[in-house]
């Protein structure tokens, strides 16, 4: 038997039925009495004990075995659905989840012991103490999720180091809590803490024995740190340790779901509409969409090609020839492009999972609402779009979302609302996160700012509302009061903005004080090929996504007028701000008198209306996008080339940026 082929089959079932898992749970967690959730785990687990099985992954089919026998406990009245019992069902998912990710790093299950994890399955009801309680808790059994873990990446790329420590009390110390809080201090003097054993708030309550334990990014020795933390009175030892980022990389557990209100019926029928795509699907290497769709872009050069080169001939079937190939050219095109898109619900449904554990871990009420889920975007965007997804849902969660008694007191409904919504604008995809939380708080930010030295205090007074929210993102920001397990500290939202920025797209905010904020990422529907319009400014060819294209006009150089430092044009009863391109390219630009026309690009982002000053319109055009390539990726307004018919190259204009 061919163990390579059917190994790589079993990696690709295995992660729908890790799916099907992780949500039925959730569904079970609402409802208790949810027989449907049940038999549907149960056929789950099944299926991944009998490939496992065959396979001789002993571990996975150890697990899935167990699992088994508590759910037909529970679908024969044997025995209740418990928080304890949803707890090791979720925590044996996570498990069987990383242990596939062995099979597929490793091509075999990895070095693990899951000793502890089938005790808890044999005797859910005795797994209350939670493994954060242990008093002498290797950096091995630390679970890092994927949030946390990108934050040590980036640390590490920026030369921090993760050290993992460990500090025993004495047992004679009576205020553990004002203790904890001085080595937290010391410790944050050296870098930044990215997780606490156990978590911050059982620590300030107290809720632990003598030890307790930290992971800290920093520059700093460890000779160094261990001794200034040494120096707290009533420490009785401090043990440090250097980590490796692939040590905590292999010990990562991705978190949680939220609550889901969809009805028994609704349930069935996406099962149902489920089972019938999965029937009529087949899986295909990305990397052979990839070659198809760079086959599909040259022809489009080819036929672009011709069609310059045919130029005015009038013969009837050379036209009629090159205007099927043009045709025949679309279709294929049209048809890859299918092939290649995919409803974002595959990001989108690890995140009722993650959203339901930080509400338990910051004690918040939340529900999540997801719309949009079955918007259809490229695969390269799918591979890369959960992790700055997360982030933003974290920051709702830990900085938006209030505590139940705090909503109550504003007169707000205790359960915090938090929506992931996802639609096409024209040739984009647009993905909110909303929540009606507290609000982004202006001042907190510039006060912020000013104190870490992003900005000083003549520059902070002179910044509008964007320009305020803008601080956010850059590096080092962070309006943490205290230390979050939740949302890291320091690394963050530059990270989100690097990440949607590498895939072309851009992220906007918007907030209200008291009502909550609107986070919004706007990203290409498709990274190869689009529709443009083709414009000369200053003797060179440039291409606008025809998408943004609202409409062009002309007017007189004496029609512009200056508003609060803005030029501005009338158009349609209102007031558009002008964008002259040479300007924003540096390139050099002819005056105009007060009678001379110009030619304007009325051009639409979003619900905001701008117009760009452009020399000559050339005409319309299909276009393939080509990478500038890490050298040329600081032109911020270039979002890509293209190659012309008569083989001349034009850069792509990045509205985005632009506007």
């Amino acid at each position: 038997m061919d163990n390579n082929k059917y190994m790589d089959l079993f990696v690709e079932e295995s992660k729908e039925h890790i799916q099907a898992l992780n949500d039925n749970l959730l569904e079970l967690e609402a409802d208790t009495n949810n027989l449907e959730a049940v038999n549907e785990l149960f056929r789950a687990a099944h299926t991944l004990k009998g490939m496992a099985g065959t396979l001789g992954l002993n571990m996975i089919t150890d697990i899935t075995h167990n699992m088994e026998n508590v759910l037909d406990e529970i679908r024969n009245h044997k025995k209740e659905v418990t928080s304890q019992i949803i707890d090791v069902l979720l925590e044996s998912t996570d498990t069987l989840e990383t242990l596939i990710q062995d099979v597929i790093d490793l091509g075999q299950e990895g070095d693990r012991d899951v000793t502890d994890l089938l005790s808890k399955l044999k005797n859910p009801a005795s797994s209350t103490t939670s493994m954060l309680a242990k008093q002498d808790l290797n950096y091995k059994d630390i679970e890092l999720d994927q949030y946390q873990l990108s934050i040590v990446k980036v640390g590490a790329e920026q030369g921090l180091f993760p050290y993992w420590i460990q500090i025993r009390l004495q047992p004679t110390c009576l205020l553990k809590a004002a203790r904890a809080y001085m080595v937290f201090q010391a410790a944050e003097r050296f870098g930044e803490i990215i997780k606490s054993v156990p978590h911050v708030q059982d620590i300030e309550e107290e809720k632990f024995e003598d030890t307790f334990s930290l992971l800290l990014i920093s520059r700093a020795d460890e000779m160094d740190i261990q001794s200034k933390i040494e120096s707290i009175s009533e420490i009785d030892s401090v043990k440090i340790k250097k980590v490796q980022f692939n040590q905590l990389e292999s010990s990562k557990n991705i978190i949680n779901e939220v609550k889901s209100d969809t009805q028994a019926s609704q349930r069935q029928q996406q099962r149902i509409n489920s089972s019938n795509r999965q029937v009529r699907s087949i899986r295909v290497d990305i990397e052979r969409l990839d070659l198809l769709m760079n086959l599909v872009s040259e022809l489009i050069i080819i036929k672009n090609t011709m069609e310059d080169m045919s130029g005015n001939n009038v013969d009837s079937t050379l036209m009629e020839n090159m205007e099927y190939l043009s045709r025949v050219a679309n279709e294929l095109h049209d048809a890859v492009m299918k092939v290649r898109m995919v409803p974002i619900e595959l990001v989108f449904n690890r995140f009722p999972r993650v959203v339901r554990d930080l509400a338990k871990n910051t004690n918040k009420r939340i529900k999540l609402n997801i719309i949009g889920a079955d918007t259809e975007v490229d695969r390269t965007i799918i591979d890369e779009i959960g992790d700055p997804l997360i982030h933003l849902l974290r920051n709702a969660i830990d900085h938006g979302i209030e505590l139940p008694e705090e909503r109550l007191k504003i007169g707000k409904n205790p359960e915090g609302i938090v929506e992931l919504i996802a639609y096409h604008d024209g040739n984009n995809v647009v993905i909110e996160v909303r929540d009606d939380g507290r609000g982004i708080n202006y001042k907190s930010i510039v006060d912020n700012a000013v104190r870490k030295g992003i900005v000083t205090e003549d520059k902070a007074k002179e910044l509008d509302d964007k320009g305020i929210i803008d601080l956010m993102f850059q590096p080092g920001f962070s309006t943490a009061e205290e230390v979050s397990n939740i949302s890291g500290r320091g690394v963050g939202m530059d990270v989100v903005k690097t990440k949607i920025e590498a895939l072309g797209g851009i992220i906007e905010v918007e907030t209200e004080q008291g009502k909550g904020s609107r986070f919004i990422v706007r990203l290409p529907l498709t990274l190869s090929i689009i529709q443009a319009l083709l414009v000369e400014i200053s003797e060179e060819i440039f291409a606008i996504p025809l998408s943004s294209v609202q409409e062009i006009i002309e007017i007189k150089q004496s029609d512009i007028k200056e508003l609060r430092g803005q030029e501005v044009i009338p158009y349609r009863g209102v007031l558009l701000p002008l964008i002259r391109v040479e300007q924003e390219l540096d390139i050099d630009y002819k005056d105009r008198t007060q009678d001379d026309l110009i030619t304007l690009v009325v051009i639409k982002k979003g619900e905001k209306l701008s117009a760009l000053t452009i020399g000559n319109l050339i005409g319309q055009q299909e276009i393939v996008i080509k990478s500038l390539g890490k050298y040329l990726s600081s032109i911020k307004v270039i979002s890509g080339a293209t190659i012309l018919g008569d083989g001349r190259v034009a850069l792509i204009l990045d509205i985005n940026r632009l506007v």
